[in-house]
């Protein structure tokens, strides 16, 4: 059993032991390592017809109940830069979003998803949940939901486009200086794509372009800019991006919607130290 990446499945028969210690007996890993993983999302609880991450070292266990362990070292590993929390409404909040942080957890962790950073440091503490998503690579404004009512609600915006949000992407080539429609379809799906240049680098030969996208296509931008020859700096994906060059330069800078709790037009905008530079 390689102790690098492992997972077991053990079912409680005496409940007086604690996950802990009953990890512990059956993978070899530490104490410590157990419980590393458990603060990071990498054991599970099976109980009746649930299951939950487990974070509680010492939860009480019940006879059949199963635990879990995803554990995978390169994953526990991983560290990315600290979010950081720019508009707290209560129920929502608004957070930038750095390039490698994730938008959704596996079963082999969830400490390096914003919505798990937001619950470990907003005060005072709540639930987060996702509402929508950025790339991997992508940073920017993201919104993340503290009650399941105005989860819903503010998802319906993204899902209904009953809102304005814009991206800045700097991208290889002097942009058009008119404005440009890309309707082009990406993945097989019907996308459109409304872009115009802020500034142009001659010396550099890339343009800062303002990007507004009516469809929600996966990579959509990074896709259209390809598709007209302005691949998007740093994507390693769709463009000439390697590990030279830049970390994706995409990111999501404006929010504009009805606040689902005061019925207030709310406009987020990310500060402009955030937005990509040159």
């Amino acid at each position: 059993m390689s102790l690098l990446k492992t997972e077991c499945h053990i079912k409680v028969t005496d409940p007086e032991i604690d996950a802990v210690s009953l990890l512990s007996q059956q993978t070899e890993l530490s104490k410590q390592a157990i419980k590393q993983a458990m603060q990071k999302g990498a054991v599970w609880l099976t109980h009746g017809k649930q299951t939950n991450r487990l974070r509680r070292a010492k939860k009480a266990l019940n006879q059949g109940d199963e635990v879990h362990l995803y554990y995978n070292q390169a994953v526990l590993d991983e560290q990315v830069e600290a979010a950081e929390l720019l508009f707290d409404e209560g129920q929502y909040s608004v957070w930038f979003k750095p390039f490698g942080m994730r938008c959704q957890g596996s079963k082999w962790s969830d400490h390096s998803t914003i919505n798990r950073f937001a619950e470990t440091h907003l005060e005072p503490a709540r639930s987060a949940y996702i509402i929508h998503r950025l790339d991997l690579a992508a940073t920017g404004l993201i919104v993340l939901g503290h009650s399941k009512k105005i989860t819903a609600a503010i998802a319906k915006l993204f899902e209904t486009r009953a809102l304005d949000k814009y991206y800045q992407v700097i991208v290889e080539g002097e942009f058009s200086a008119a404005k440009v429609t890309i309707d082009s379809e990406v993945d097989g799906k019907s996308a459109l794509s409304y872009a115009h240049r802020l500034e142009y680098n001659a010396e550099l030969n890339q343009s800062k372009v303002q990007v507004k996208i009516e469809s929600g296509r996966k990579h959509q931008i990074r896709v259209h800019m390809a598709s007209i020859g302005h691949p998007v700096v740093g994507d390693r994906l769709h463009g000439n991006g390697s590990e030279a060059t830049p970390n994706l330069q995409l990111t999501s800078c404006y929010l504009n919607f009805i606040c689902p709790i005061t019925q207030q037009d709310k406009v987020f905008e990310l500060p402009q130290a955030y937005r990509p530079h040159f």
